[in-house]
């Protein structure tokens, strides 16, 4: 099991063929997921029985898949995942990650007043 977690800490140095970056969309049970391919196409694959109950995947992370891991299957499942990204700061620095998946820096301005921490105006101020 720490094999495993240890496994996705770090970025393999290349892919290997047939494999891609993919974004979690969500879990559609029975260790089915539904993730964005940087193409922006959706696809649905598997989470293989050694990540099962040892790393757990929200919304909006990341994974590779491997897409030539069940083309045996006669299924709806397009591929495999062989590995996840936890630590997506070392990863994104990658020359394999996807410019599709940059992570975008929002800039604050100056100009707008900041709501952190404020209570939502009441329905008296409008008068």
């Amino acid at each position: 099991m720490m094999a495993t977690a240890e496994e996705t800490l770090y970025p393999p140095s290349s892919l290997e063929e047939g494999q891609t970056i993919a974004r979690v969309i969500k879990a559609t049970g029975n260790n089915i997921y539904s993730v964005e391919l940087p193409s922006k196409e959706s696809i649905l694959v598997e989470l293989p029985a050694r990540f099962r109950s040892t790393i757990w995947m929200k919304r909006g992370s990341f994974v590779v898949v491997d897409g030539t891991a069940l083309e045996d299957r006669d299924n709806k499942l397009s591929g495999e995942i062989v590995n996840i990204v936890r630590d997506d700061k070392a990863w994104r620095k990658a020359a394999f990650w996807p410019k599709e998946f940059v992570k975008v820096v929002v800039e604050e301005s100056d100009d707008e007043e900041s709501t952190v921490g404020k209570l939502p105006p009441s329905d008296d101020e409008d008068v």
